[in-house]
């Protein structure tokens, strides 16, 4: 995957070279023991019911895993449906804290609101998701362009899917940062964000909408002004892979489902085109470090795929870091993150994109995507795939915010975090209540009419 990424003006300009791309700089009991007949009805009544609700309730993405087709993204529940607008005059309104549901054009751009006081950070994040089977060209992606309301560029966001011309899930971010000596885009007001494919008439790129899935957020002002250089020191030697033995842990499907772990050695399987997303949280002090693994085939094979595995290290906003492609030949091989500084609040004044985008404490995001490609040498798979992830260095206290963030809590670690990241488990997170959410009302109805029937089974069983 591709990114280039240009801050508004009086933020430095220059170039450099990230993994793929080049970067401007310009700009995440009791009565069924008397009824043996009863329990056993009961006990065939709760398998059927289970064998039903799991027919019925698979979700789209688990099912696509079945026959080998890679899941859709799967957008955060309760999205708000919203059309961006071709004029900035006609732009509907992303409120902080928002989630919304959107498509791209094939060409032409969209265009979308945010009302911005004058002290706070605001940011948005835009995933595309091409449908699966769509093609797409090299330098095709999408850009995210921030605007305030005089016309004066906030921020310029590109990421493109890559070498692989594989479709798949990617995101580019855009801001307005309040910054001491900053004369433009520091005004309270109206702001709009204008997203667009990178290239709409690259060859060999299909002309279809893609779906967008846009999170706005705002980060509060300091209580006290502080360094306003990003750290000179840190330890940027490379990281060596974390070792020990692996332990399972299945991706989720989208940025909201992202499945928690933390430091260790984590395996999945992974399809051809499929794409999967782990959330780490790392604190204010920490650095990150992330080694990925694709394991070795019998299928006979030795085709050279470039950049066959991608992984992208995106930000609690959801703006892209750092990633690595890992070739494929059908036998083992890897590739690592290059060095990261640690999480710290000043490092959005540094020169340089990768630095600046650790700006934040909170849940980092690890999206992995096997290239399509790899289908056609070595099959469906699917692939054993390992990452090693290491969290290095005691969590420090943060910047004392004025307020709250919205979303409340996305630029921090907490305790549930930490433990969810342990167990593998969201906050929150009930399997069955995903299981009747994601089965629609199809499995829910069946569920109901079954927890019917076992009600008056039980009534039966205590009355005898």
């Amino acid at each position: 995957m591709g990114h280039g990424t240009a801050w508004g003006p009086g933020d430095g300009e220059g170039w450099r070279v990230r993994g793929r791309c080049r970067t401007a700089w310009g700009r995440r009991a009791g009565a069924w023991r008397h009824r043996p007949v009863a329990a056993v009805r009961l006990g065939a009544l709760a398998v059927a019911l289970g064998a039903a609700a799991a027919a019925v309730s698979l979700p789209a993405a688990a099912a696509a895993l079945t026959s080998g087709t890679p899941s859709p993204y799967a957008f955060a529940e309760g999205a708000q449906s919203v059309e961006g607008a071709r004029s900035t005059g006609n732009a509907p309104l992303l409120k902080p804290g928002g989630t919304y549901k959107s498509s791209l054009p094939g060409s032409g751009k969209v265009s979308y609101r945010l009302d911005l006081d004058a002290a706070s950070n605001a940011y948005v994040s835009v995933t595309a998701a091409p449908s699966p089977g769509s093609t797409v060209s090299v330098i095709d992606g999408v850009r995210v362009t921030v605007q305030d309301a005089e016309g004066n560029t906030c921020s310029t966001d590109n990421t493109s899917f890559g070498i692989a011309r594989s479709p798949h899930p990617i995101a580019a971010w855009g801001m307005r940062q309040i910054s001491p000596g900053k004369t433009l885009c520091q005004k309270a007001g109206a702001h709009y964000v204008t997203v667009e494919r990178v290239d709409p008439d690259g060859e060999g790129s299909s002309p279809d909408a893609w779906d967008l899935e846009l999170v706005a957020m705002t980060e509060p002002r300091t209580a006290k002004t502080g360094p306003t250089s990003a750290p000179g020191v840190w330890n940027s030697a490379t990281p060596q892979p974390l070792q020990g033995e692996a332990e399972r842990r299945e991706g989720g499907a989208g940025f909201t489902g992202a499945t928690p772990i933390d430091q260790g050695v984590w395996q999945d399987d992974i399809r051809p085109g499929q794409t999967l997303f782990y959330a780490v949280p790392v604190d204010w002090g920490q650095q990150i470090s992330v080694t990925a693994e694709l394991g070795s085939t019998d299928s006979g094979s030795t085709d050279y795929i470039s950049d066959a595995l991608d992984l992208t290290l995106y930000n609690p906003a959801r703006g892209d870091i750092a990633d690595v492609g890992v070739g494929y030949n059908g036998g083992q091989n890897s590739g690592s993150l290059p060095a990261l500084p640690p999480a710290d609040h000043a490092n959005r004044y540094a020169a340089t994109a990768q630095v600046s985008a650790l700006r934040f404490a909170g849940s980092y995001y690890l999206v992995a995507h096997l290239s399509e490609g790899v289908a056609a040498a070595y099959g469906d798979g699917p692939f054993p795939m390992t990452l090693r992830v290491r969290v290095s260095g005691q969590p420090q206290s943060g910047p004392e915010y004025v307020g709250e963030s919205e979303p409340k809590g996305v630029f921090e670690v907490s305790d549930q975090d930490r433990e969810a990241a342990a167990e593998g488990v969201a906050a929150g997170d009930d399997t069955a209540m995903r299981v009747l959410a994601v089965g629609g009302i199809g499995t829910g109805s069946a569920l109901l009419v079954g927890l019917g029937v076992w009600t008056v089974l039980a009534r039966r069983g205590t009355a005898a």
